[in-house]
């Protein structure tokens, strides 16, 4: 028990000696030599088989799987004349509309292999997920701000599912601290990020919410690296003279004080298909990174056109660590 609470500090015992390690990972190391000079190429497009994707929320891949979360809209929602900034007034500004809540398991050529429905009347918002070496963490809300969730392990191997919690509040992406068996999640727009331990004496969990420091971007999918980190992905629209423009980025956020630490554009676009400004940001929502080498990081970028997503491969390079013959 002694090493494992000396891991969660960063230490380390060898031959009873402790010393300091890093609390970085081969992509948290990588991420911390990215900015925007980051070098994006990329290496694959796969098209999915014979299977709608709908609003693709979050993404893991283990081994040669993957799994996204997505939300099929049936009935959109309808805003009611209130407003809330999603931080400090907890107002509902929308009707709950109407939908099912989707996890799919696909493997690397778009092939589905499972599929787990997870709607619970109204809440039928999957967000961003994260994958602990051992289950699928998933939330499920509704479709509207300050609302209510429910967050979900998954067995991706039987694709049979546990409810953990239940949060007044909508829960956007979520993640699984193993070295403090603490959750995270983060709110409507990522205003709120929260924590949540286990408490027997109350029966189960108990959290609170600090404010997210990070303006720019809403968080749409995070996941746990390192020792103590998590990395999320996401979007935000900005209004101007010339029209709204969307913005996508990444940002390691520590979560033993809940700031992020290192953050990042990405300035990569889809073809959304249709309107009069068709740029979709790549990071729109799922995403997953992970070490391609010791000098780039292989990213993985599922945002949906039209209910329907290919999953797009790159390999991103720190400038740092761009080749020059």
């Amino acid at each position: 028990m002694l090493d494992v609470a000396l891991e969660s500090e960063g230490l380390e015992v060898s031959r009873g000696h402790v010393t300091q390690r890093s609390r970085d990972n081969d992509v948290t190391r990588l991420f911390r030599l990215m900015g925007k000079n980051t070098l994006w190429v990329q290496q694959q497009s796969v098209t999915m088989q014979g299977w709608q994707t709908f609003h693709t929320q979050g993404m893991v891949k283990i081994d040669s799987v993957f799994i996204v979360s997505a939300v099929e809209i049936i009935e959109d929602t309808q805003r009611n004349g209130a407003h809330t900034d999603a931080l400090y007034d907890h107002s509902l500004d929308r009707s709950p509309g109407c939908g099912r809540a989707w996890v799919f398991k696909f493997d690397a050529l778009g092939r589905l292999l499972d599929r787990l429905e997870l709607t619970d009347g109204s809440a039928y918002h999957p967000g961003g997920i994260d994958y602990d070496g051992r289950h699928v963490w998933v939330p499920v809300a509704e479709y509207r701000p300050n609302s209510r969730s429910h967050v979900f392990r998954i067995d991706p191997h039987t694709m049979t599912a546990q409810r953990m919690l239940s949060v007044r509040d909508h829960i956007g992406a979520i993640v699984h601290n193993v070295h403090r068996g603490t959750l995270h999640g983060v709110s409507w727009g990522s205003r709120r990020l929260h924590t949540w331990q286990r408490s027997p004496s109350h029966g189960g969990w108990i959290g609170h919410w600090v404010p997210n420091s990070d303006g720019f971007v809403d968080y749409q999918d995070c996941h746990y690296h390192g020792i103590e980190y998590m990395l999320c992905g996401g979007v935000s629209r900005y209004e101007t003279p010339r029209g709204p423009i969307a913005f996508g980025g990444m940002s390691l956020v520590d979560l033993r004080n809940m700031q992020p630490t290192h953050l990042i554009p990405i300035n990569h676009f889809i073809d959304e298909g249709d309107g009069p400004n068709p740029g979709l940001a790549l990071s729109h929502n799922a995403f997953w990174f992970e070490a391609a080498s010791e000098w780039a990081v292989r990213a993985y970028f599922m945002a949906e056109s039209n209910n329907q997503a290919q999953l797009l491969v790159f390999e991103a390079t720190p400038w740092s660590h761009r080749r020059t013959t």
